[in-house]
């Protein structure tokens, strides 16, 4: 048997809609796989029963026929479905990594990123790697057609979740299909200053390249609270806040010494709108981690 702890993520980060995504340190799926002569799927852990566990249905049975790598496999979802933290992403990473070596495939962690981008597309509906990259390779990473490009990074963040639910088709179906050339001048602006962010560790910069006139104010509509979510985590010294990929989930870049403060002020903003929640006080992080049992 081999386990992988596969982490949650954070997609578009604002300004990189479809292309920039983060591994978050905290929190993550645990993906345990065997041999056998055909698939099957359990589901334990948050939202598992909302899962399909029919290996036609589910993204990790999508990865298990690309690598024709037929397994029982368990799946322990710390990442919650329709989150916007990268739940069916971080199952198809972390089954991608187990199952290639399981039956030594031999593929790198780069060559992994399309197949468990086709495993995501069963949701979608579209196969994306901004979230399946950065839970392969961990840190930054921007995908486009010519491939993924991946720095470490260590920026403080919250990611807070409501108990609400936004699913990704109805996030895709608010998106624009056109922009001004000054808003598109702003966010590519906006985007080049995070990533240079990225590679300085600044959650200032960070934070200030969240910025997005395009994507973000059709998708934060979608999500009860958001606007005194993201002024409260902003007063609280956050840097920047943004939806988290699809929504619902609300991302906050921050310093260090204020993480605390903006969890506590995101979780309280959104139970004064009626909506409980859960924040998660954590970090750009490692990617996907395989651990052969026994």
């Amino acid at each position: 048997m081999l386990t992988v702890r596969a982490p949650a993520t954070s997609a578009n980060l604002g300004s990189g809609f479809d292309v920039f995504g983060v591994a978050l340190g905290a929190p993550a799926d645990v993906i345990r796989v065997e041999r056998a002569p055909e698939t099957s799927i359990t589901i334990t852990g948050a939202g598992s029963e909302y899962i399909p566990t029919d290996p036609e249905q589910n993204t990790v049975g999508a990865v298990a026929d690309a690598l024709e790598a037929p397994a029982t496999i368990r799946i322990d979802k710390g990442v919650r479905p329709s989150s916007g933290l990268g739940s069916s992403a971080a199952s198809a990473a972390g089954a991608a990594v187990a199952l290639n070596a399981l039956y030594d495939r031999g593929l790198s962690r780069e060559e992994l990123v399309p197949i468990a981008a086709e495993g995501e597309a069963l949701v979608s509906g579209e196969a994306h790697a901004d979230n399946v990259a950065p839970s392969l390779l961990g840190g930054f990473t921007i995908a486009t057609d010519d491939g993924v490009t991946q720095v470490d990074a260590s920026v403080p963040l919250v990611a807070c979740l409501p108990e609400t639910s936004v699913s990704t088709r109805d996030a895709r179906g608010v998106v624009p299909k056109t922009a001004s050339l000054e808003d598109v001048v702003d966010t590519v602006g906006h985007a080049a200053t995070l990533a240079v962010g990225m590679t300085r560790d600044d959650p200032e910069l960070v934070g200030r390249g969240l910025a997005d006139a395009i994507v973000t104010p059709e998708r934060s509509a979608l999500i009860d609270g958001y606007d005194a979510v993201r002024e409260a985590a902003l007063e609280a010294g956050a840097t920047g806040v943004t939806v988290s990929g699809a929504g619902p989930g609300v991302l906050a870049v921050c310093r260090e010494s204020d993480r605390r403060g903006i969890a506590g002020a995101m979780m309280d903003a959104f139970d004064a709108a009626g909506i409980e929640s859960r924040a998660y006080q954590t970090a750009v992080g490692e990617g996907a981690r395989l651990y052969r049992d026994g």
